[in-house]
């Protein structure tokens, strides 16, 4: 399925971005996210199980504590841990869904195409470095 939309249609300051699987590790690509996303301007919420803040930002423990309105929610978990949190993702209505590589799930995917709601299999750093975010 998936879509593709016009980087000139998202504003990062209006964009709200939900990192699903943020490391408070600088090493990983989920850090690296939401660094750049940071930067960029989009207003970022990292969600990890057990970290306070990262990149300065406050964590989020899990997809229900999430009470806003969510343009896009970026999966940086594998497959085994989606299958938990398909209803959750689900109830968070986000706008799209992006499957970084090792992310991707047909489950999830079966239960976002139900949902209509639009996903991609992509790299958010690439979508991001590349201005097709």
């Amino acid at each position: 399925m998936g879509s593709a939309s016009l980087p000139a249609l998202r504003q990062p300051q209006t964009h709200t971005v939900v990192v699903l699987g943020a490391s408070p590790k600088p090493a990983r690509y989920s850090y690296q996210a939401v660094r750049l996303l940071k930067d960029l301007g989009y207003r970022v919420i990292p969600v990890h199980r057990k970290a306070a803040h990262i990149e300065q930002l406050p964590v989020v423990h899990a997809l229900p504590d999430i009470h806003e309105r969510v343009d896009t929610l970026t999966l940086y978990i594998g497959p085994e841990r989606v299958r938990n949190l398909v209803g959750a993702i689900l109830a968070l209505r986000p706008g799209r869904v992006i499957l970084n590589p090792g992310a991707e799930s047909r489950e999830l995917e079966l239960a976002l195409h139900d949902a209509r709601i639009p996903y991609e299999h992509a790299c958010t750093l690439v979508l991001l470095r590349t201005g097709q975010f």
